[in-house]
């Protein structure tokens, strides 16, 4: 069999912040990739605003470096679980892995995670123990723990012969020697050249290419992102595309380009092993096939899997709607959402019964509030309801989504978590003492239970919890409620703006939202109430005035630090009538119902209903 000793096609896997963009940075610098002089960003590959602002990888990105006369294309992807779409279509396009393990933290669930996902697909896994250099790493034992979950993971004989290279990302140097590092990251380069497997030269046969990511350009609309599995491809060949539905549509290919660096250039032809970005094709989705007119072959359909929870969109329609956005209609909305389909697969978009309201459907809180956040930043308004999960009949059971939940926390907080993970339907299956006061409990939580979990955890740890979740399975549905906000709200009983006196009378009541001088409205909610009921303030109200000096009048009276809420922190906050109203500048919590008689008149009709 011919292959193409020329190539080489690798993902860099890892639970999220173990530094795989920082690995690729290195490797794009230390294989000359750029200008002596070049002026490059660090995390290069994490191109837009949020992953730069946040650290984290939300989309797959792919980019390719030459090393000893061989051209590697790097596709360096997601960590977090809700960004799993990405991760499983790359596993399509790549021979290999690296799998990037922090040497101190060791394996995390989405190591667990996005492993699996490599070992379904067959691919030749290295193993890079990272962040060597620091405090209390020990190598040796997450090798171990890595080679556990290979196991674990029913790894083949061959993919468990995995080598083992010892990084320090950032200061750019590898070995294959846990206790001294060599000063570059030559010993990584040859593991790849050496361990992955090249692409099979089949050039000579009908061509197959499939889609696995998509980006779009002004210029040239669509742009699909694949690879060749079998012959060559050419700027203005004729070519049929293979749809999903069955269907066959015919087009030129108008442009190719390839990839170097952070570059794409312009290319006339290419051959099987080779991944590039074709354009011409409008109409192109994830998991479509091109191949010649006369030789229609499709390959089997990515499968990429379901959405594990929805949130209802709907336009704002709250009395402070359309002061801020600049696209606010429900057409605008709209077309937006469907904007946001082209090139994300995991998300879903069914319309409703109301012209102005939509269920959208992604992999997780942090999938969806990407979306929100960005809708936002481009000068949308929109509101939002609680996140729910989405349950599913599976040989005539009712099933809940499950996640498999990894706590690391101090000794001390060890009770408080399993009791509150307790209350919450999750149910221990291990516990990991390291003996550095630290410990590792791993528990399966209905995903119902982990929604609104996380500030709960961080209060009761007191912020030296570490949480990681990811899902694992559908199991059959938990009775009765699991999870959810236990304290009622402060709301705002008029329109107006919050005043410092307003605030001072009703703040040992619970905990306020607001800072003097912030606009609100009739039904917003303006703080978290100290018991369950909500309660229904004043805080629009003004000093009244005398005329006579008060002895006290000098006296400043100390307020408390209003709690700012985050986009996410704002999300998991919700209840069942409430919403979360998203404008380009500001995040308010408001009840469903703004009029108070009307709201008490609804929750009369629910206990009764519920009663009956």
């Amino acid at each position: 069999m011919k292959v193409r000793n020329d190539l080489r096609n690798i993902a860099i896997i890892a639970h999220v912040d173990h530094g795989k963009t920082t690995l690729v940075d290195q490797l794009l610098r230390q294989s000359g990739t750029f200008r002596e002089n070049e002026q490059v960003a660090e995390r290069a590959l994490d191109s837009n605003d949020l992953e730069r602002e946040r650290g984290i990888t939300i989309l797959a990105k792919n980019t390719a470096i030459e090393y000893k006369g061989t051209t590697i294309n790097i596709l360096d992807t997601p960590g977090h679980a809700d960004f799993g779409g990405e991760v499983e279509r790359i596993m399509k396009m790549v021979d290999g892995v690296l799998l990037v393990v922090d040497a101190y933290e060791g394996c995390m669930p989405q190591t667990r995670f996005v492993l699996k996902k490599a070992l379904e697909q067959n691919l030749t896994p290295i193993v890079v123990v990272n962040k060597i250099d620091r405090e209390f790493a020990r190598p040796e034992e997450v090798v171990d723990e890595v080679l556990e979950l290979f196991i674990e993971l029913d790894a083949n004989d061959d993919q468990l012969e995995f080598p083992v290279i010892y990084a320090s990302a950032i200061n750019g140097t590898a070995s294959t020697d846990p206790t001294k590092q060599d000063e570059n990251m030559e010993a990584l380069f040859d593991a790849i050249i050496e361990h992955i497997p090249a692409p099979v030269d089949n050039s000579s046969e009908p061509l197959q290419f499939q889609v696995a990511l998509l980006d779009y350009n002004d210029y040239v609309g669509r742009i699909g992102i694949g690879r060749i599995f079998r012959g060559e491809m050419k700027v203005g060949q004729q070519v049929a595309l293979m749809k999903l539905d069955g269907s066959v549509k015919h087009f030129r290919v108008t442009k190719m380009f390839g990839f170097k660096g952070l570059k794409r250039l312009e290319i006339e032809q290419e051959k099987a092993g080779d991944l590039v970005a074709v354009s011409g094709m409008e109409d192109i989705n994830v998991g479509e096939t091109v191949c010649p007119v006369d030789h229609q072959e499709a390959l089997p359909v990515l499968r990429i899997d379901e959405p594990t929870l929805q949130m209802t969109f709907l336009v704002n329609n709250s009395p402070f709607a359309g002061r801020e956005g600049k696209y606010v209609t429900a057409r605008k909305i709209e077309e937006r959402l469907h904007e946001q389909l082209q090139t994300d697969v995991s998300l879903r978009v069914e319309p409703t019964d109301s012209p102005d309201k939509w269920i959208v459907s992604g992999r997780g809180e942090l999938h969806l509030s990407i979306l929100i956040e960005n809708m936002r930043r481009e000068g949308y308004e929109l509101q939002v309801s609680k996140p729910e999960v989405i349950v599913k009949e599976i040989d005539g059971v009712l099933c809940e989504p499950v996640e498999r939940v990894q706590v690391d926390v101090p000794e001390e907080y060890t009770g408080p978590v399993m009791e509150s993970l307790g209350a919450r339907k999750g149910e221990m299956v291990d516990m990991i003492n390291n003996g550095n006061g630290q410990v590792r409990l791993i528990f399966m939580v209905p995903s119902r239970g982990l929604i609104g979990y996380t500030t709960e955890f961080m209060s009761l740890t007191r912020g030296y919890g570490i949480i990681n979740h990811s899902f694992d399975s559908y199991q059959p549905m938990q009775k009765g409620q699991v999870g959810g906000r236990r304290q009622g709200v402060l709301v705002s009983m008029e329109t107006g703006k919050a005043t410092s006196y307003g605030i001072q009378q009703v703040e040992d009541r619970g905990t306020i939202f607001v800072e003097p001088g912030t606009d609100v409205y009739a039904g917003m909610i303006v703080g978290e109430h100290n018991r369950e009921n909500d309660l229904v303030v004043n805080i629009c109200k003004v000093k009244q005035q005398t005329n006579i000096r008060s002895s006290t009048k000098e006296q400043t009276v100390g307020m408390k630090k209003a709690r700012i809420m985050s986009l996410e922190e704002a999300l998991e906050y919700l209840n069942d009538d409430e919403y979360c109203e998203v404008t380009p500048q500001s995040i308010r919590l408001r009840k469903k119902i703004l009029d108070k008689n009307e709201r008490e008149k609804a929750a009369k009709k629910k206990k009764l209903s519920s009663q009956s």
